[in-house]
């Protein structure tokens, strides 16, 4: 399936006609509610812009939290509205509800080239109801936003694995198309799957086995490496036989690592040495141990600086690495340089050896800019995490599969 791209709407023209977007905003707050990482609203600039100049009326939708459709305070666009405002260099305005009559009132009294932002679409339990009726009567009530001659534009990456009412069921309503980054992601991760260069490795961390089970199987097949980090790494050590002590494990996925062990032999890359400590704290002490060293009552919060070289100098020879989930507790300064190693050998690769470097959205993303690396350095960082599993799966998406033809 080809997607319906923005450029095809602007080359129809766009000049008067209201447009509905579907952004994702769903950026991290502060406790007082300030933006911590605006890095989602950012990506969104090219397409709003675009369709700024081309003279439409700009109607944009997103999502904060998860409010489970009821209207709370602290769920609010409002920071987000700010935000586009300074960015965009001109006032976004914030309807005081999601398709109501506030939001009618707004939307008709856009002009050319004028923005408007819709409360939070999570504020309307209807946005994630699993009753396909229901999403559709809420998906009819955010169509007549738009008017007569209103299109959809789903620049959201962060959300088109989900058959939501915003996402989804609005592209049933409206001329529908990608947007500028969901036609950048799909080209991309597609390409990942599709026809990577070798050597080809894969970088895969996180808390569970079972959330990246998927990918491995995916990928293992077309991959050279499958490098293995983060808390489910702790599981196929145990399917090793190593006692992981406290860290965090997956008893129910001890089999399956042992299968996957047996099905993929050393194509597998899994920690050498490990970064402990007594308990889960930023300021826990830490000792770098062998596998088969961790203190008794002890928890793994990192991979050892042994495995982390060894790690490196495997993605610092590739021609295409995909990377999701972080090596160790990035967050914690003390347990976060398998994260940073793993991340600053990407960027060697990419800048020393030509080569093709994903970040797969997520935790991953966010380690990229908590550490202060240069994300210039990366081919590719993605937006949305479980999207870019997803996709990288070859699962078909729902937001994709409504702007394709």
């Amino acid at each position: 399936m080809a997607l319906k791209t923005l450029q095809q709407l602007l080359d129809e023209g766009v000049d008067g006609r209201h447009v509905l977007v579907r952004s994702d905003f769903n950026v991290p707050l502060d406790d007082e509610g300030n933006i911590t990482d605006a890095g989602r609203i950012d990506a969104s600039l090219p397409t709003l812009r675009a369709l700024l100049d081309g003279g439409a009326k700009v109607i944009v939708m997103a999502h904060l939290g998860r409010p489970k459709g009821e209207v709370k305070p602290e769920y609010s666009l409002k920071a987000v509205a700010e935000a586009l405002s300074e960015r965009l260099g001109q006032y976004v305005a914030l309807a005081g509800d999601v398709s109501g009559e506030d939001a009618h009132e707004r939307a008709n009294g856009l002009t050319e080239g004028e923005t408007l932002l819709l409360e939070n679409v999570r504020f309307d339990p209807r946005e994630t109801s699993k009753d396909d009726a229901e999403r559709a009567a809420f998906a009819d009530e955010l169509a007549d936003l738009a008017a007569d001659d209103g299109a959809f534009v789903s620049d959201g990456f962060g959300v088109v694995h989900r058959k939501q009412a915003s996402v989804y069921d609005v592209a049933q309503k409206l001329p529908a198309y990608a947007g500028y980054l969901v036609e950048k992601e799909v080209e991309t991760l597609r390409s990942v799957t599709d026809e990577p260069a070798n050597p080809y490795i894969v970088v895969l961390g996180g808390s569970k086995v079972s959330d990246k089970l998927g990918v491995i199987e995916a990928l293992a097949g077309k991959a050279d490496k499958v490098i293995i980090g983060g808390g489910m790494c702790y599981t196929f050590l145990a399917a090793q036989g190593h006692n992981v002590q406290k860290s965090l494990l997956q008893d129910d996925m001890v089999d399956t690592c042992r299968e996957l062990l047996e099905r993929y032999g050393d194509k597998l890359m899994l920690p050498t040495d490990l970064a402990v400590a007594p308990e889960f704290d930023k300021d826990a002490e830490k000792r770098v141990v062998g596998l088969d060293d961790i203190p008794e009552g002890w928890l793994s919060l990192d991979i050892g600086p042994e495995t982390a070289d060894v790690y490196a100098a495997a993605i610092e020879g590739s021609k295409t690495v995909f990377w999701n989930g972080p090596m160790g507790v990035f967050e914690f300064p003390a347990f976060a340089d398998g994260t940073k190693k793993v991340a600053e050998a990407m960027i060697s690769a990419t800048r020393d050896n030509g080569s093709f470097t994903v970040v797969g959205g997520g935790d991953s993303a966010a380690s990229v800019r908590t550490l202060g690396l240069d994300e210039d350095g990366f081919s590719h960082i993605s937006t949305g995490g479980g999207a870019s599993l997803e996709l990288i799966e070859g699962k078909d998406l729902p937001g994709v599969a409504a702007v394709s033809e």
